[in-house]
């Protein structure tokens, strides 16, 4: 069972998110355990600060090094040291893979900050990731970790009902993911298209994969250049390149 715990200064943002949908069931089937601490409970003061003035002065607060070293110390006493990650917009920019790679561990801790920033040395000595879900500022690391242990929590086996899901999202196989259409088949004269009701399964592979790669080379063409794409890609492309310009 993976263990995930999140250091956190508002453990209470996180009670809905944790106890709801597939979170909840992953919880329930002991595929993984949802942990908040709040991380003043290792402030060492007795008015709970766990931030402080930046030395040299300037605009705002920054957490302190104390009680973050200690809270991490206390959850990793009796294991391995896991993967410990710091919600930062500094940090790399977040993606599937980076979720895959995640979904491997068998402990993650994720650190969520608030005020001007973290005193360095608790990057230099104590995370071993930091990481953004985009460039824009949040208030606090909290709703960026929701999102990464979302998007990690999924991934590991027995989460999802169909254990194909998660390997046909977009991303997961480098490009967009096809549409997808169910019942009625004609909704207000809106048609579902003949292939996928053909019942021929080749050609419905062959038709999903031609939209997936539609829709990366539509949307996010940036994606298309980590991929090996066939011959009979490239023709496509250039075919659609082409009646775009004309």
């Amino acid at each position: 069972m993976m263990k995930i715990h999140v250091l956190s200064l508002f453990p209470e943002m996180f009670t809905g998110v944790f106890n709801s949908s597939i979170l909840k069931k992953a919880q329930e089937k002991e595929v993984v355990s949802l942990d908040v601490t709040d991380f003043r409970m290792y402030s060492g003061n007795k008015h709970h600060q766990v931030d402080d003035y930046p030395y040299g002065g300037g605009a705002g607060m920054v957490l302190k090094p104390e009680p973050l070293f200690q809270a991490v110390e206390a959850i990793t006493s009796t294991s391995k040291k896991p993967r410990i990650i710091l919600m930062c917009p500094q940090g790399e920019r977040f993606t599937q893979k980076k979720a895959e790679e995640f979904a491997q561990e068998e402990e993650l801790i994720f650190l969520c900050g608030h005020y001007e920033g973290y005193d360095e040395r608790i990057r230099e000595h104590l995370v071993t990731d930091e990481v953004s879900i985009g460039d824009f500022i949040l208030t606090g690391g909290e709703l960026g970790a929701m999102t990464v242990i979302d998007s990690v929590v999924r991934l590991l086996p027995g989460v999802l009902g169909n254990g194909d899901s998660s390997v046909q999202d977009s991303f997961s196989t480098g490009m967009l993911e096809h549409p997808h259409y169910t019942r009625p088949a004609d909704f207000r004269g809106m048609i579902v298209p003949d292939v996928l009701m053909s019942g021929n399964h080749a050609k419905i592979e062959k038709w999903r994969h031609e939209e997936s790669l539609f829709r990366t080379w539509s949307r996010r063409p940036d994606l298309l250049t980590s991929l090996n794409l066939s011959e009979a890609d490239q023709q496509l492309i250039n075919q659609w390149e082409q009646n775009k310009n004309n």
